[in-house]
């Protein structure tokens, strides 16, 4: 397992070792002895996945609190093009965003810690995104943010006129309206 630096603090892209011959591959997404190795020490207590068409945008959302996620995320099949956003006060990067382009050809997983938003786009027909998290869902702990909000200025690498929205994300709000609102990071 090899971990690759993003340009912001604890964000990971994580490239595993593929064994591969005639017959197919075997690769392990997940070794807990070769994650701390990497200095990554997550204890996963939930997988999730999601099966979605070209276009889907899911997110920006994340977990708030003590209900606060660390995600390992990686594409079981098609392609993705995968967001975290910072919004970490204290961060030298907060604000700033990430991507990176998880598929299942590729097989490069994004570790994403507590205190990002995160969110992925479709690229390919259809799409199968699985990850882990370290911490149990919580409904009043969830917030997001609009995928297209300006002061993010995120490329999404999918056209604004392909993109499909769950009616939860088209009525998320930007970061500045949230602080109008009192929120704070």
């Amino acid at each position: 397992m090899k971990g690759v630096a993003t340009g912001i603090e604890n964000l990971i892209v994580l490239e595993p070792e593929i064994n591969g011959d005639a017959r197919g591959y075997f690769f392990e997404p997940y070794n807990q002895k070769k994650f701390r190795d990497l200095g990554l020490d997550y204890q996963f207590v939930q997988d999730n996945e999601s099966l979605s068409r070209f276009g889907t945008l899911r997110g920006l959302h994340c977990q708030t609190g003590v209900h606060a996620q660390a995600k390992l995320v990686r594409v079981v099949h098609g392609v993705v093009w995968d967001v975290a956003v910072d919004m970490r006060p204290v961060s030298q990067t907060f604000k700033k965003w990430f991507g990176v382009e998880l598929s299942a050809e590729n097989k490069k997983m994004l570790m994403v810690p507590r205190g990002f938003l995160h969110g992925f786009a479709v690229l390919s027909d259809h799409a199968v995104f699985s990850y882990k998290v370290d911490n149990f869902y919580s409904p009043q702990a969830e917030l997001g943010v609009l995928w297209s909000d300006p002061d993010l200025g995120i490329d999404w690498k999918v056209p604004s006129k392909d993109v499909l929205l769950s009616d939860k994300d088209k009525k998320l709000q930007t970061l500045a309206a949230l602080k109008d609102q009192g929120h704070r990071w």
